[in-house]
């Protein structure tokens, strides 16, 4: 199980062939996905912003979000935790708590800066990429 916050996808989106999408993918072909609807809703509204829409066209936004959701298993967490020092991104941690996921896969400094946390891997798409490749 393995966690994409909005910065890792929305960078998946933007850039075809990236690293993020090359994460993204990896992740689509290795792991299974969780979401929680607060995240989703997150990662949609992120992507439907007007500096994005204009960026990214609707049919690449709508392929990104469907290798996102296709095998996703969905969570509603319980419990909530307060350790992030952006609190909007502590729904990234309450995911990954309880879907037991491994890996948060991040460019954001406020959820890097916890690695690990509660024996929970967080990682830039580039890292995910080199750990999945050596077998990590």
């Amino acid at each position: 199980m393995i966690v994409f916050d909005a910065s890792a996808v929305v960078s998946a989106a933007l850039r075809e062939d990236s690293v993020p999408e090359q994460a993204l993918l990896r992740a689509e072909e290795t792991d299974v996905f969780v979401l929680s609807p607060e995240v989703d809703a997150e990662i949609a509204s992120v992507l439907e912003r007007p500096r994005f829409a204009t960026a990214v066209s609707a049919a690449r936004r709508t392929r990104i979000l469907d290798v996102l959701r296709g095998g996703a298993v969905w969570f509603s967490p319980s419990e909530r935790v307060a350790d992030c020092r952006d609190a909007k991104d502590n729904k990234y941690l309450e995911l990954a708590l309880a879907s037991s996921a491994w890996a948060i896969i991040s460019g954001d400094a406020d959820l890097l800066v916890l690695h690990p946390w509660r024996g929970v891997r967080i990682l830039r798409p580039a890292d995910y990429l080199a750990d999945v490749t050596r077998g990590a």
